[in-house]
């Protein structure tokens, strides 16, 4: 037997009027992170939520979403769980090679998943930190997405910084703020490391190691919370959802200063695993 579903009631139509009480606007750009368990019950699923979204946004506006393959990198450094090591040469020979157009996400949630399947939807290159993006923007956010820069300055984020686009937590938390990784590119004392992937090339398929910074989401929730505080955060309510609608460069401009000040004295021996999943398996660098 099957618990009853618990409230609030929600619809595409409810969910648009409240996305529209929280601050979203017709023609945006709008990067979401979202968790549709903290909605409540949503008649339609997640193919509500994105249509409702789109409402809002109408054919002006762009939706942007993270579509992360932590699973797609060197399985020695898996650590939620480990795998043997005799079988890391196995996985790095089969591992499938990435495809935009039917890789799955993984650690997103479901509602990122239906905004990638959506009819038009575009996706980035990067096998690991892909974007998706449905409306008039998206090819120009989500191509020439580099190997070599996960979440950078030659990926989605940096196109939508200069777009001007905002960021929506729908009943995300800080902790999946996707935008402060820009920031961390940005910091005078960047290390780096070797990062591996199955790509395909003209060639065919392809294990390919990259060199790019060390990601660290670790204290992005200490971040948020003092981001909230200090810069211009709307916060709302969707369902049950709470929601926080910023600037996304406001975010990016606030985390290259604090993440200066709080992480000036750490080492490379402090920082978080340099595979996408921060944990060395597969997870998200950052919560959706």
């Amino acid at each position: 037997m099957r618990k009853p579903p618990t409230g609030p009631l929600c619809t595409r139509e409810s969910i648009a009027a409240q996305l529209d009480e929280a601050g979203l606007r017709r023609g945006d750009t709008a990067l979401v992170h979202s968790s549709l368990s903290s909605l409540g019950w949503v008649c339609g699923g997640a193919t509500a939520v994105v249509q409702a979204l789109l409402d809002v946004l109408g054919e002006g506006g762009t939706l942007v979403v993270p579509t992360q393959c932590g699973d797609n990198s060197d399985p020695a450094k898996w650590r939620n769980p480990p795998v043997p090591e005799p079988w890391w040469p196995h996985i790095r020979a089969s591992m499938p090679p990435y495809d935009p157009r039917t890789t799955p996400s993984s650690g997103m949630g479901v509602i990122p998943e239906v905004a990638r399947t959506w009819p038009g939807a575009l996706r980035s290159a990067h096998p690991q930190t892909s974007f998706a993006a449905v409306g008039p923007r998206a090819a120009e956010i989500v191509g020439d997405h580099a190997l070599d820069c996960q979440l950078g300055e030659r990926s989605p984020l940096a196109r939508l910084e200069a777009l001007d686009a905002r960021v929506l937590l729908l009943g995300a938390g800080f902790d999946s703020c996707t935008a402060f990784h820009l920031a961390e590119y940005r910091l005078p004392f960047l290390s780096k490391t070797d990062n591996s992937f199955a790509i395909t090339t003209a060639e065919g398929r392809s294990w390919t190691t990259v060199r790019d910074i060390l990601l660290d989401s670790d204290d992005f929730a200490e971040l948020g919370a003092a981001f909230v505080e200090e810069r211009p955060v709307r916060r709302g309510q969707v369902g049950a959802a709470v929601t926080h609608l910023f600037p996304l460069a406001e975010a990016v401009a606030h985390a290259r200063t604090w993440l200066a000040e709080h992480r000036a004295g750490a080492s490379a021996a402090d920082a978080a695993p340099a595979d996408p999943a921060g944990t060395g398996s597969p997870q998200p660098i950052s919560r959706p």
